[in-house]
């Protein structure tokens, strides 16, 4: 198994916080648990992490303009972060600002990603 970008590492912990920010919020569990529908959900977000195309070249997920979030998920997704979001300043700040100077990043198409990294020796 090849080694994560730490971009994608500190996104995975990003989306794990605001899970947990968002369970304790509105299903009222307790400590580092998660009910086990917010389970699913970060399972499903981590998977989606590591498939993404750009890797330690992406922006946000909500600026990227290849959206691999099923449509449900990606509201369920919107909705977690707008709760979490603004907590999140209060319980985990370095976070919130890498994930704020993250989501200023020029989001990539595909295309001009393939364009940009190097190809192997054919």
């Amino acid at each position: 198994m090849s080694e994560q970008h730490p971009r994608i590492t500190r996104e995975k912990k990003t989306i794990d916080t605001m899970v947990h920010i968002y369970c304790k919020g509105h299903h009222e569990t307790k400590g580092d648990q998660l009910c086990s529908e917010c389970t699913e959900f970060l399972s499903y977000a981590f998977t989606r992490l590591d498939k993404c195309p750009f890797q330690e070249e992406k922006s946000t997920c909500g600026k990227c303009l290849v959206h691999c979030y099923q449509p449900q998920m990606r509201e369920k997704v919107k909705t977690i972060m707008r709760y979490s979001g603004p907590r999140l300043l209060l319980r985990s700040p370095g976070l919130a600002l890498h994930h704020a100077f993250d989501g200023r990043k020029k989001p990539q198409t595909l295309e001009e990603f393939r364009k940009k990294k190097p190809q192997g020796p054919a």
